[in-house]
């Protein structure tokens, strides 16, 4: 049963002023030609991010095309072994880090500012970044395969295969670092999806009225902040390994392989739902469009998007089943892949009974065919899913090509083909409509080339086919199953190409100021004017507002909801509670400007720098991107109030332009940031624990290393404590900025927090630890490492906040920046406390 609304009058229905609508336009007004790309509003960010996710799936597609017709026949030798590696490893890459993720926050940048009645995401010039950096990155990092110098050790590197004695070019580099950054850009992206989806819903839009596929981003949002850390501290690991000798995963000095591959997979597992829970969302966005119903069971819908995200994180060992995990652990896992089926299955059952409810011919239209054919390949996917969760079945069948089988049917029916049911479902409302025609022609050749690819595999894996072989020898019956396989790669490439004819055939990105809802939908998608996403911001009274009041559309189309006008003369988001979407405070929004362009280079340059191992021009292009970080922060943020100190947006409802504390959108954004961290620190923790548990009391220390000097760690411990309390002292003397109290805590805070720094470090010195000697000393150094990035981070927010302050920037109604550096200050100073009692407490407590 749908949720009670806040009690929210409805505006004045009548029209507005031309006046009104004409300043609108001018201050979201998009910059012409070239300058066109310091726009970072969703309007044209998301469908150019759209555009490059789609164009790395055909680039990783070529890939797979010259794989397949290498194992077309026995013994062919188009490419050569290495090739050949560097083939399968970036195609495997390509789509997951550069086309899967990348594809689910492009199509969710998008289209949910107009989805949730929003005028814009709250940090538009954030996106942007995410998208400068992903296309930027994404390109060169691709560009590796024709240098001979990209990865070749699977998407998955385990060591020591990837170790510097087995992988001694910078092929591995080019991986640990190129796709380390652009994880920045994924979790990015999921920070400002979800202070979006959570602050910046339309007045009355509750999260019981909130649509389904804001709920499937909100999940995939959160999963992302969880577990893309994991492979972040994994492969930032292996490349301290690699370039400076620290034995993380050396069994020979107290490592183990088997780290890397429990830190990984506790990212690559969620990672299938982190991009299937989207696709499932837009599916049950589709299939009551063509049902002409609402969607069935829409509670116990979203409550499966929330238990199969809860679920999937007990999941990563379902890749580890054959290297010796106890028999109870095993247990334990394979029932969770048991469970998981359940809510997926729940959904499956929704969306049939949704169809079965429907009050009019269902449409076999281009995107009811795409989901169909989801509905066939994804359910046998998972149908072998549940086969390769039983440990015995798993033992035989791993690395065959039974699993490559399992996992092309559940990534391809679970997330491509909903995928390309969004892009023609919902290409009119940020365009024109594709063809029809063309658009079935794809789906049948897509449909048909999946299955013909892959469904031989599952014969061939049974038959013993190794996965990743370079070619098979004759004799063994693997012909005509291969043959068959690389006949329907061929016919599936000729699917992708229909659609891409579709596309410059009939796509133009042409933003009108009234679209045409051609499937009668009932969500508020539908109603987007250009660039500022709606005239006016309406009052949701309903899961599918355009159904429940069918005037709603010409009504926001002629201002008669909230927020017809520009309450500052700036581009303004509105701000909501995060329960009951009441409206809150009227929020600005940054504009065109240059500066995330060059952060973006910079960082792409810095990260790429370091592969090649070109330490100089990656500490230019770092220093590039750090000055344009701060002109970024500078000029585009905490301006403070903005115009009238109060507007009236409609209805009796009159709020603030400006807002500090635990209100804003910019503690949430901050709040999101620690819980990044934190999942990083944790997984470095668990890293110093397992290797623990590998080596055994006798090991941990070593002979020849000890324990950290214990006073040094007390002190370090006090002068961490001293710099909290500092920027406590700071922020409540602040008053109106003007005093140099609050300046002196300051610079109190920041000699505290370097100084704790110095003390944590020398403690370990005077151990002696060393971290080439040892896991051991690798660990503690790392999470060292760890701490001196984030202190660095918080110096230089110190630092950038007492500038402020001189130059009369900071103040009472104007201390958004103290709130934060606070919230990071003592976010780092708690995790330093916490490495200091595990570093100083814990190896003593042994016996």
């Amino acid at each position: 049963m749908d949720t009670q609304a806040p009690k929210l009058e409805l505006p004045n229905p009548l029209p507005r002023p031309e006046a009104e609508l004409a300043e609108l336009r001018r201050i979201w007004r998009q910059p012409k030609g070239w300058r066109a790309l310091s726009e970072v509003n969703n309007g044209l960010v998301g469908p150019l991010f759209v555009a490059t996710a789609l164009l790395f799936f055909l680039l990783a597609g070529v890939l797979a095309l010259i794989i397949r017709a290498q194992l077309a026949f026995p013994g062919l030798t188009l490419v050569d072994p290495g090739t050949y590696n560097q083939l399968f490893t970036m195609h495997g890459t390509v789509m997951m880090f550069l086309f899967a993720v990348p594809a689910v926050e492009a199509v969710a940048i998008t289209l949910l500012p107009s989805m949730l009645g929003s005028r814009e995401l709250p940090f538009p010039r954030l996106g942007a970044y995410a998208f400068m950096i992903y296309l930027i990155g994404g390109l060169c990092f691709y560009s590796s395969i024709f240098f001979g110098i990209a990865p070749d050790g699977g998407w998955f590197m385990y060591p020591p295969l990837t170790s510097k004695a087995y992988s001694p070019g910078i092929n591995t580099d080019m991986y640990l670092l190129g796709i380390g950054f652009i994880e920045i850009s994924a979790i990015a992206g999921a920070i400002e999806l979800t202070v979006g989806i959570l602050r910046c819903r339309a007045p009355g839009m509750t999260l019981g009225r909130m649509p389904i596929y804001a709920w499937g981003i909100l999940v995939f949002a959160v999963m992302v902040i969880f577990a893309f850390p994991a492979v972040i501290i994994a492969s930032t690991l292996l490349e301290l390994e690699r370039a400076f000798d620290w034995p993380f995963f050396l069994p020979e000095r107290g490592g183990d392989p088997m780290l890397w591959q429990h830190l990984f997979w506790f990212f690559g597992h969620p990672e299938v739902y982190v991009i299937f829970l989207p696709a499932a969302a837009m599916v049950s966005m589709i299939v009551p469009a063509m049902a002409g119903a609402r969607l069935v069971a829409h509670s116990m819908v979203v409550t499966a998007l929330v238990g199969t995200g809860f679920l999937s994180f007990g999941l990563w060992v379902h890749h580890m089943y054959t290297t010796g995990i106890p028999p109870l652990s095993l247990s334990f896992f394979a029932a969770a892949g048991f469970a998981v089926s359940i809510p997926s299955g729940l959904q499956v059952f929704a969306w049939i009974a949704t169809f079965a409810s429907a009050r009019q011919r269902i449409r076999f239209t281009t995107p009811a065919l795409f989901i169909l054919g989801f509905l066939f390949i994804f359910t046998l996917g998972g149908l072998t899913g549940v086969m390769v969760s039983v440990t015995p079945f798993d033992w035989q069948a791993h690395d065959t090509y039974f699993i490559v089988a399992h996992l092309h049917y559940v990534l391809i029916g679970g997330m491509v083909f909903p995928l390309f049911a969004a892009v023609y479902y919902w290409a009119p409302a940020v365009g024109q409509q594709l063809s029809e025609r063309l658009g079935k022609t794809a789906f049948w050749l897509l449909f048909i080339g999946t299955n013909l690819t892959f469904f031989p595999m599952h014969i061939s894996g049974f038959m013993g086919m190794p996965r990743r072989i370079y070619t098979f020898p004759s004799g063994f019956g693997l012909e005509l199953w291969n043959l068959l396989s690389s006949i329907g790669a061929a016919i599936f490439a000729a699917g992708a190409a229909v659609i891409l004819v579709d596309f410059v055939l009939n796509f133009r990105f042409i933003r009108q100021d009234r679209q045409e809802n051609v499937w009668n939908a009932g969500t508020l998608e539908w109603v987007s004017s250009p660039n500022f996403g709606m005239r006016s911001l309406p009052l949701v009274r309903d899961r599918y507002p355009l159904w429940h009041d069918p005037d709603l559309k010409r009504q926001i189309e002629a201002g008669g909801h909230y927020l017809p006008f520009a309450a500052t003369g700036r581009r303004e988001s509105l701000i909501s509670s995060p329960a009951e979407a009441t409206p809150q405070y009227i929020a600005f929004v940054t504009g065109p400007s240059w500066s995330h362009v060059v952060a973006a280079f910079g960082t792409a340059v810095m990260f790429l720098s370091l592969a090649g191992s070109f330490v100089i021009p990656a500490a230019a292009a770092g220093l590039i991107a750090l000055a344009a970080f701060i002109a970024w922060v500078w000029n585009g943020t905490d301006f403070g109030p903005v115009g009238p100190a109060k507007a009236d947006i409609g209805g009796g409802i009159v709020l603030p332009t400006h807002a500090t504390g635990p209100m804003t959108a910019s503690w949430w954004a901050m709040v999101c940031t620690m819980l990044v961290s934190g999942t990083a620190y944790a997984c470095l923790l668990a890293s110093y624990l397992f290797l623990w548990l590998v080596n055994g009391d006798a090991m941990w220390p070593p002979p020849g290393q000890g324990l950290p000097v214990l006073g040094w760690g007390v002190a370090a411990f006090a002068l961490y404590g001293g710099a909290a309390l500092s920027l406590i002292f700071a922020s409540a003397t602040l008053h109106d900025g003007r005093g140099w109290t609050h300046r002196i805590a300051l610079l109190a805070g920041l000699g505290l927090l370097a100084s704790g720094l110095a003390a944590d470090g020398w403690a370990l010195w005077q151990g002696p630890i060393r971290p080439t000697l040892h896991a051991y000393g690798a660990s503690a150094w790392g999470l060292f490492v760890w701490q001196s990035a984030h202190v660095a981070i918080a110096l230089l927010m110190g630092s950038y906040t007492l500038a402020r302050s001189l130059t009369g920037k900071l103040g009472g109604q104007r201390r958004l920046t103290i709130d934060n550096t606070r919230l990071f200050w003592l976010y780092t100073v708690g995790q330093g406390s916490v490495g200091l009692v595990l570093l100083h407490g814990f190896p003593r407590l042994l016996p």
